[in-house]
């Protein structure tokens, strides 16, 4: 499959059958961030994949994750995290996203559903999972088997702002 295929067929899943996902896609869907691109290579993020009944319930705490019988926690770590020198803009955040972007696209690949969770209580997840203050949660990338209809790939032109009210050339 090309990557505009895979990008097309990518939506936001928010009903999972209890289908486990195995464990050879979720060495995938790890692979996958862990090729991810991050500022100056610093690579300040970390992963926690969460699977068991007792760590779905923990995030279930801070979170609606569907249903998915798997979670990441995408954390970025800000005592490795690049800062812009001009405005001190540091990129954790940024890093993360991409990570999250490659899983789930990779998922998208694999025939997963996902959704990119950032409606959570950072504090309930930072206390139930023991993160230092260095690790800041961005989001959680809720992952399974779909148990819903697909969405329609070709949405897009009607869900979309038109390309030419989203890129400028040469000036704004």
């Amino acid at each position: 499959m090309d990557f505009i295929t895979i990008a097309k067929q990518r939506c936001s899943i928010r009903r999972y059958s209890q289908k486990s996902v195995e464990t050879e896609k979720l060495k995938k869907i790890l692979e996958a961030a862990h090729v991810a691109p991050t500022a100056a290579n610093l690579q300040p993020v970390h992963l926690i994949a969460v699977q068991s009944e007792e760590g779905l319930a923990k995030i279930g705490k801070a979170a609606n994750i569907y249903g998915a019988p798997l979670a990441i926690i995408v954390c970025a770590d800000h005592s490795k995290a690049w800062v812009r020198p001009f405005d001190n803009k540091q990129t954790g955040d940024i890093d993360a996203s991409i990570l999250t972007d490659h899983m789930m696209l990779q998922a998208t690949e694999l025939g997963l559903g996902t959704v990119w969770v950032c409606y959570f209580k950072p504090d309930v997840l930072r206390k139930e999972f023991d993160l230092p203050s260095n690790l800041e949660p961005i989001n959680i990338l809720a992952v399974g088997y779909s148990d819903e209809k697909p969405a329609d790939p070709e949405r897009h032109d009607k869900l979309r702002i038109p390309m030419h009210a989203l890129v400028s050339y040469d000036k704004l």
